[in-house]
């Protein structure tokens, strides 16, 4: 379904990220798995992508760099030829209570998870536009749809990133490029994980499907985007929540 496309996937060490860079090579994409921090465990996902018959490298790049992300972007289209596929899931958490919150843990937060899209996208547009073609698919989160008590920062990065969307998704529609985003809800990463027994129950409580999600499930909807399945829809918001955000 996506032979032959490359795609870059940020923040792909782990969690969603890994799910989707999985998924992509599956469906015959050659994956660019990108990290900032640790280099074995975006090595283990190409592993895990290349036991499976499928295609994958492992490149470093900070996101929130601009130009980092630049020289990042233009060896990535030197080496392989193209970039099909932009799936912008890097992010950071620095929760705490806004009265609380410094400045730091504030800008961290907009700086990688909002700036780090529109620098990755910044870069990759002209590539795009050149080709006539591609698919940018950016994660956001039902905080962003919802905001949540102890996120303000992260609630606001992921509004951000759905306003960024919508506003690329018009700019590049002329030449048939897509960008739209994916709301994930409460899903089973290793934040999840971490947490104690009742706050996981309070958590679930919460939703209407009465289960946390998988990344996997994440990744299956990032994939129909990237696919010519979905040429015709672009600006969308598709919240993957088990219901959270219902009547939002």
């Amino acid at each position: 379904m996506l032979d032959k496309k490359v795609a870059l996937v940020t923040g792909a060490s782990r969690g969603i990220g890994a799910g989707v860079a999985k998924k992509l090579a599956a469906d015959g994409s050659f994956v660019v798995v990108n990290y900032n921090g640790s280099k074995e465990r975006a090595e283990g996902v190409v592993d895990e992508i290349r036991a499976a018959g499928g295609e994958a490298v492992a490149m470093q790049c900070d996101v929130s760099d601009f130009d980092a992300c630049g020289a990042f972007i233009t060896e990535i289209v030197k080496t392989y030829g193209r970039l099909d596929i932009l799936v912008n899931n890097a992010g950071i958490t620095k929760d705490g209570l806004l009265m609380k919150m410094s400045e730091s843990d504030f800008d961290a937060v907009i700086s990688t998870n909002l700036k780090g899209a529109f620098n990755t996208i910044r870069h990759v547009s002209r590539q795009l536009l050149k080709q006539r073609s591609g698919r940018i698919i950016n994660i956001s989160s039902v905080s962003g749809l919802l905001g949540n008590a102890g996120q303000a920062n992260y609630a606001a990065s992921k509004a951000g990133v759905i306003g960024l969307t919508r506003s690329v998704a018009r700019e590049l529609a002329s030449r048939q490029i897509t960008v739209n985003a994916v709301a994930p809800g409460f899903v089973g990463t290793e934040m999840i994980e971490a947490m104690t027994d009742s706050a996981k129950e309070a958590m679930t409580g919460m939703i209407p499907f009465g289960r946390i999600g998988e990344p996997e499930e994440i990744a299956e909807t990032v994939a129909f985007l990237a696919s010519d399945n979905a040429r015709y829809i672009t600006g969308q918001v598709i919240a993957v929540d088990g219901g959270m955000s219902i009547g939002c």
